[in-house]
């Protein structure tokens, strides 16, 4: 027979290791710091490009061949203020996870909608940061473009998965 001291001394969770809180930290909330403000320089320059003209904006968006002409002009006209959004909320560092998963959202929509033309034949420039519509086949750089929002896409990750960062007003809101 067990003494029964011990079963209530095995029965207690054990609490976890308490994480230390050093430079390891410390230089990952900096390196967040960095990926949450280059990435609001993207953000940005990508609405301050479409802001002062949405008829271009949405005749970049009707070149995709993707939406119903309804929500083309609503879509065209509305990004950019959505792009400049989240690069105001990442500047200021406020919900960081969540603009974090709307960047996610919209770089995999931005990629799919450029590997639809691609491999749909049609010949655009992406629009991405301004202009947009119809060029000549010898004109589109769709890998590349594909590519540099992939390389965009692994930093709207690195704030979904790793939010905390410096400079953030989550960080003064948590206290």
């Amino acid at each position: 027979m067990m003494d029964s001291q011990h079963d209530s001394a095995s029965a207690q969770p054990v609490a976890p290791p308490a994480v230390p809180v050093g430079r390891s930290t410390g230089a990952v909330e900096w390196t967040g710091t960095a990926v949450r403000l280059g990435l609001a320089v993207v953000w940005a320059w990508a609405g301050l490009a479409k802001v002062s003209d949405p008829a271009v904006a949405a005749q970049a968006v009707r070149a995709y061949r993707i939406l119903p002409e309804g929500l083309v002009k609503p879509v065209g006209y509305g990004l950019p203020f959505l792009e400049l959004a989240v690069a105001l909320l990442l500047v200021v560092g406020l919900g960081v996870r969540i603009v974090g998963v709307i960047s996610t959202v919209l770089l995999l929509t931005f990629i799919a909608g450029i590997s639809s033309a691609w491999a749909r034949g049609i010949s655009i420039d992406c629009g991405c940061f301004g202009g947009g519509g119809a060029v000549d086949a010898s004109q589109t750089e769709y890998l590349q473009e594909i590519l540099r929002d992939i390389g965009f896409l692994l930093l709207a990750l690195w704030l979904v998965f790793r939010p905390r960062t410096r400079l953030s007003a989550d960080a003064w809101l948590a206290g």
